[in-house]
């Protein structure tokens, strides 16, 4: 069913408060039922973690959803049935998109093509045909509109199919800025997706947001060149690490622009040639959407209010931040050390998170601030 303005308003509220993220928004829908019932408790929770809760100012979303409309792009939510299935898997995946384009495409069997932006020739004809012989096969081609490989890649699927482009920046910002007719193309012939608030600059740290999002919708992941320090790589574990196939075309060792894709070979990622070997691969990939939105472990998700609020009793944040320090250390680990609930633990990492006091991480992984 779909929400209601007030509730689409609610959620994009929370998603934009201080100190709420993708795992802390669904921890909070879970608990709550809905954003406009989080929005009204965000501050008292906050307190309980020691911290002040901010809500985002209603002006400044007002100014968003403005700016979003104006740019002709829609939000699209994570419980919407053009989500795309494969991203709602990712515990810390986006919970709101905004985007602009065919929404049908995103339903697409999808793969990424990936790679450096100082790219060979050889490798840039080489992304761009299999950009254009994997949609031509009814695949949506993924990528990021960057120079070299991603852009090939768009410019062959935009020959003979659909592409879909994952952009750093607000749906509203070009980036490269050389690359704004290629954006506005994909937004008219494909699907153009972003993540940042509209109106946003990229900044180097919305780039490895962007790679999750071009891993995580896709069945998997090629690299035609990169360097091995680069953010082709990034995707590249973000893809393996969520259950997605990794592929890579072989370079010469002499070339830095083939060490990244050659490590990924030694370290199991499949050799591909052709976009043959890549259908193959894609069409013998055997995961499927699990439940929607689902956090790692929703383990309060079942728990009336109430009852969730007197687990704390059993794990008061204090207790909890005495157990964490500045390196990352995983929610299981609390739980085992603790000796508490599971639900009681991850309340109050909530209500420290909603403070402030500590931050997230890969693996569901969490640290001091």
């Amino acid at each position: 069913m779909p929400v209601s303005q007030e509730e689409a308003f609610a959620r994009i509220r929370l998603l934009r408060s201080p100190h709420v993220g993708p795992v802390s928004f669904r921890q909070l829908l879970a608990r709550f039922g809905n954003a406009v019932a989080a929005l009204e408790a965000l501050p008292e929770m906050a307190s309980r973690g020691g911290g002040k809760g901010q809500v985002a100012p209603e002006a400044l979303v007002r100014a968003e959803v403005a700016a979003v409309r104006a740019a002709g792009a829609r939000y699209l939510f994570h419980d919407d049935p053009a989500f795309p299935a494969l991203l709602a898997e990712l515990h810390n995946g986006p919970p709101i998109l905004t985007v602009r384009g065919d929404l049908a495409l995103l339903q697409k069997p999808a793969v990424a093509i990936v790679g450096a932006r100082n790219a060979s020739a050889a490798a840039i004809s080489l992304a761009r045909q299999f950009g254009r012989e994997l949609a031509a096969q009814g695949r949506l081609v993924v990528s990021g509109l960057a120079r070299g490989i991603d852009a090939a890649a768009h410019e062959g699927a935009l020959a003979e199919g659909a592409t879909a482009g994952v952009i750093a920046s607000g749906i509203d910002i070009a980036y490269p800025p050389e690359h704004a007719a290629l954006q506005d193309r994909i937004a008219a012939e494909g699907v153009l997706i972003a993540e940042q608030p509209a109106g946003t600059q990229p900044q180097a740290r919305h780039f490895p947001s962007r790679n999750r999002i071009i891993a995580g919708m896709t069945a998997g992941t090629v690299v035609v060149e990169a360097a091995p320090k680069s953010g082709s790589l990034i995707t590249a574990r973000i893809a393996a690490e969520a259950g997605r196939e990794v592929m890579a075309v072989p370079g010469n060792p002499r070339d830095a622009r083939a060490r990244g894709c050659n490590y990924l070979i030694r370290e199991g990622a499949v050799l591909v040639q052709g976009a043959e070997d890549i259908a193959e691969l894609l069409d013998s990939f055997t995961g499927s959407p699990r439940s929607r939105f689902r956090e790692e472990t929703p383990v309060f998700a079942h728990l009336a209010p109430d009852e969730a609020a007197d687990t704390i009793a059993d794990a008061a944040p204090a207790d909890i931040a005495g157990l964490i320090s500045s390196a990352p250390v995983s929610v299981d680990e609390l739980i085992r050390t603790s000796g508490a609930a599971p639900s009681a633990v991850q309340l109050a990492l909530l209500e420290m998170e909603l403070a402030g006091r500590i931050q997230r991480h890969a693996g569901g992984r969490v640290s001091l601030i």
